[in-house]
């Protein structure tokens, strides 16, 4: 166990992650919801996806948002690409941080994009040299990391087997996500060991689901190991719609609020961050599971 991080780098996942799991929202309020976010103090936000229309109609309107949004001083945009055509627009349109992805599961990345991952990782590699040769970097997401819901359990060594092989084709960090929410502490703990022992140079991130009630056990775990950099979505948006029963991510602002209980900095203004999940929830029209945007933290006492 390492001592707990005095800074941690969320990345907020709402507007990608939490919104192409909703109806299409307008582009407006899209803008809205991201020029918010970049108020609260937050370091990082994943903004948009340049995916097929077809394939997720949420992420259509893409490149008007990326045009439309404040850009914040102080903020770093990222996009997801799911191939070399979305890199390259997501690169001309001005994007310097991209995020690709390959699922440790066969069945899964097959569902997912029909290729093997593999196949996919081998033209993730195209997308890094694209990505460096503009002066971008690109981040490697391994999704189902933690399980998979055709295959259940994915070993801890597959899984670093193919983060392994992103770093060596030029990956600048590495985040495994948990896709449908089968994480659990142990198997956290492992699988960061792990991947610690075969690439102890390379930044890693956590993107949590909490779709079984273990997303913030699974945060502290990792956290108490010493990693300093986590997604998260505003309200508890998100999910993936190739995965079935994959509900929201863990809530930012719990995250924020259990992070400051541990002494942890994280640069984010707690109870703004509340104010904009309340503006999300508004949004999407339906009660968002952030118990924080319900409740309130501990120290807001009742009138």
């Amino acid at each position: 166990m390492s001592e707990v991080p005095a800074h941690v780098t969320l990345r907020e996942v709402g507007p990608r992650d939490g919104l192409q799991n909703e109806p299409p929202v307008p582009t407006a309020q899209k803008i809205e919801l991201l020029d918010a976010l970049a108020e609260t103090g937050v370091g990082e936000i994943e903004a948009v996806s340049y995916v097929n229309p077809r394939a997720i109609p949420q992420m259509a309107d893409a490149g008007e948002v990326w045009a439309g949004i404040a850009r914040a001083k102080g903020v770093l945009y990222s996009a997801l690409v799911p191939n070399m055509v979305g890199a390259r627009r997501a690169l001309e349109e001005g994007f310097s941080s991209i995020e690709a992805v390959v699922s440790a599961s066969r069945t899964h990345n097959l569902r997912n994009i029909n290729r093997t991952p593999e196949e996919s990782l081998d033209a993730i590699g195209e997308v890094i040299a694209e990505a460096h040769a503009r002066g971008a970097s690109c981040q490697v997401i391994v999704a189902t990391a933690f399980g998979c819901p055709y295959e259940g359990e994915v070993p801890e060594a597959q899984v670093v087997g193919y983060a392994r092989r992103a770093v060596e084709l030029g990956a600048d960090s590495v985040c495994f996500g948990d896709t449908t929410g089968m994480g659990t502490p142990p198997r956290v703990r492992r699988l960061v060991g792990g991947f610690r022992d075969a690439c102890p140079e390379i930044q890693l991130g956590l993107h949590f689901h909490d779709t079984r009630g273990t997303g913030m056990a699974n945060l502290v775990a990792a956290l108490e190991m010493g990693v300093d950099r986590f997604d998260a979505s505003v309200g508890g948006l998100g999910g993936c719609p190739y995965a079935p029963g994959a509900s929201g991510n863990i809530a930012t602002e719990e995250a924020v609020y259990l992070l400051q209980e541990y002494g942890v900095e994280t640069g984010v203004d707690l109870d703004l961050m509340i104010e904009v999940a309340g503006l999300a929830q508004h949004i999407v029209g339906r009660e968002l599971p952030s118990g924080l945007l319900k409740a309130g933290p501990r120290t807001r006492l009742a009138v």
